[in-house]
């Protein structure tokens, strides 16, 4: 069955045209969303291991960026605010990973967890029980966080992922040590995997039909078709009123999903668009270094104890095809932040994107 056509209302196909036209051709009712940055730790990458050409000695010190998405709606006369954290950074205290995952954390060193997740959330006023969402863009160690920490909330994961953390799936021809995963990591009764981007479905998700929890909003839907939008095969519009979209990224890991967000002009969260709404595309890690997006740079590969070749991407051809995408995306003027984009963390004008920072606005 072919994939269904976007619905022109609420998947626009803004990408086709310059950022000017596209406001002007956009419906004058659409949505928008919050966006603020989430500082969850900091650790060291050996540079050989994702970029090429690069010295053995060469390390980098990353962030390990999370967001806070919080859409408000009106609904019966009522507001509705859905809040949404994409990813949860590095874990607070990592003697609580699993023994291969702590032998991986010995080779990041130096690293530092505070602020992680919680405290970021804490420094603009929320706490995990306010989070009604756990967005995650894969399922590496450093991506992952302390679920524990958000016993209310209900964990999202595009569709391959559960058969990584259990071990059923291609878990077991994923090379290097950073390919190590929890079983256990999730709560399966508050969980939802995503359907598969490559297949229409004719019904919802089992696994996010049968999940309503009291506490979440109802205006979003994760059971939406996917559809394609621009250059992007599949992506899910999760309100239906275009500010959010679920994309998949495949390349990284299976099940690697990245947000693509209409953040308000209203406040200073959309990076000083003055008072304009702006497209903000949360990146994960479809990309580690910006000198690949630049094309001064290659991705990198290595050599394990064993002699086999290694890549930080799984699948090294649909992840530079994924970065040519994102290349696309940059030049229409959409704003791309990767997970550990320490350009995007130095940059002095962002300084103020944080939650929790003078003049990032109110929960």
């Amino acid at each position: 069955m072919p994939k269904q056509a976007a619905p022109p209302s609420t998947l626009f196909s803004f990408l086709d045209t310059t950022q000017a036209s596209t406001e002007a051709s956009l419906p004058r009712r659409h949505g928008t969303v919050q966006v603020h940055a989430l500082s969850a730790g900091h650790f060291s990458l050996p540079e050989e291991q994702f970029v090429h050409p690069s010295s053995p000695s060469a390390r980098s010190t990353v962030p390990s960026l999370c967001f806070l998405i919080q859409h408000i709606a009106t609904e019966a006369g009522q507001t509705i605010t859905t809040r949404i954290v994409f990813d949860l950074g590095l874990r607070r205290d990592i003697s609580r990973y699993s023994e291969p995952i702590q032998r991986h954390v010995a080779t990041r060193q130096p690293m530092t967890t505070e602020p992680d997740v919680v405290a970021s959330l804490r420094a603009g006023g929320l706490t995990p029980d306010d989070i009604h969402y756990v967005v995650y863009s894969h399922v590496h160690w450093d991506h992952v966080g302390e679920p524990r920490d958000f016993p209310h909330s209900t964990f999202v994961v595009g569709h391959g992922s559960l058969g990584l953390l259990s071990g059923l799936s291609a878990s077991g021809t994923l090379r290097g040590g950073h390919s190590f995963f929890e079983a256990d990591l999730l709560d399966p009764s508050r969980t939802i995997e995503l359907s598969d981007p490559t297949v229409v479905a004719e019904t919802t998700v089992e696994t996010s039909r049968s999940i309503s929890p009291s506490s979440s909003p109802s205006s979003i839907n994760f059971n939406v078709p996917w559809a394609a939008l621009g250059d992007f095969p599949s992506v899910l519009d999760l309100f239906q009123d275009g500010s959010l979209f679920i994309v998949d990224a495949p390349g990284h890991l299976p099940g690697h999903i990245n947000l693509l967000a209409r953040a308000s002009g209203d406040d200073d969260c959309g990076g000083g668009s003055g008072g304009r709404d702006k497209w903000v595309y949360l990146a994960g890690d479809a990309c580690h270094d910006r000198r690949i997006m630049r094309k001064e740079r290659e991705i990198g590969e290595w050599h394990d104890a064993h002699d086999h070749a290694c890549c930080i991407h799984a699948d090294r051809a649909n992840a530079e095809a994924t970065i040519e995408r994102l290349r696309t995306l940059e030049g229409k003027g959409v704003e791309v932040i990767f997970a550990h984009d320490v350009e995007w963390e130095n940059d002095e004008r962002n300084r103020g994107r944080y939650f929790g920072a003078q003049g990032a606005g109110e929960p």
